[in-house]
């Protein structure tokens, strides 16, 4: 399964790359606003930590097809390298998809809340659908079922396109996820810290470390 890091924070991508297997990153408008330099400096800025070879994913804000199209083409025209572009599962939305499919511009479908939206956005010819898993969960619906079924669905109908589940609060809804098949989450850096490591581990390694120097007085071997 893919990780990617769901920020904009140069200093958190920056840290998550240097220690862990990053396989990119996501943004979108909000996660953007929250920095405080101009939203393609940072941008830039994030391809030159992770490479021009993992995929950054830049959402589009305009309302209606055409505007998506004109939006998405000068995201990946100012952008250099693996760009992926975030398109609403909407009625322009789906619009927008088909036409950038044309394009051969590559994109992710986007604020998808059901299966059968995923499946409609996999037939407009996105390249990776994110399902929001926690919202899900919020309108007492069950988000990993949502994940299961569209994993199901695209392996029943041999489609190419993968999942990349969103909105996570804890790692116990990114582990599920996994179970169900995701191809790829996208978490924020706390959570991606948090399946990484236990408390119980480094308690572990201190024991092994303690018992070593009591027994041979020094901490290598």
């Amino acid at each position: 399964m893919k990780i990617f890091i769901d920020s904009a924070n140069l200093s958190q991508i920056r840290q998550l790359t240097e220690y862990y297997q990053i396989d990119g990153v996501t943004t979108n408008p909000s996660i953007l606003a929250k920095e405080k330099e101009d939203y393609w400096d940072v941008l830039k800025q994030i391809q030159t930590i992770i490479g021009t070879e993992k995929p950054l994913f830049v959402q589009t804000l305009s309302k209606t097809a055409d505007e998506i199209v004109q939006e998405a083409e000068n995201i990946v025209q100012t952008l250099a390298g693996n760009i992926y572009v975030k398109v609403p599962a909407v009625k322009e939305g789906y619009k927008a998809m088909k036409k950038l499919n044309k394009l051969g511009i590559n994109t992710l479908g986007t604020a998808i809340f059901t299966a059968q939206q995923a499946l409609m956005s996999a037939n407009c010819g996105v390249q990776y659908v994110a399902p929001y898993v926690n919202r899900i969960d919020n309108l007492s619906n069950d988000g990993i079922q949502v994940v299961a079924e569209i994993v199901k669905l695209f392996n029943t109908f041999q489609l190419q396109t993968e999942v990349l589940a969103a909105s996570f609060k804890n790692i116990n809804q990114v582990h599920k996820c996994s179970l169900a098949g995701a191809h790829s989450v996208t978490v924020s850096p706390d959570i991606i810290e948090a399946l990484h490591v236990h408390p119980c581990s480094a308690v572990s390694v201190e024991g092994f470390s303690k018992d070593w120097q009591g027994r041979f007085g020094v901490l290598t071997t």
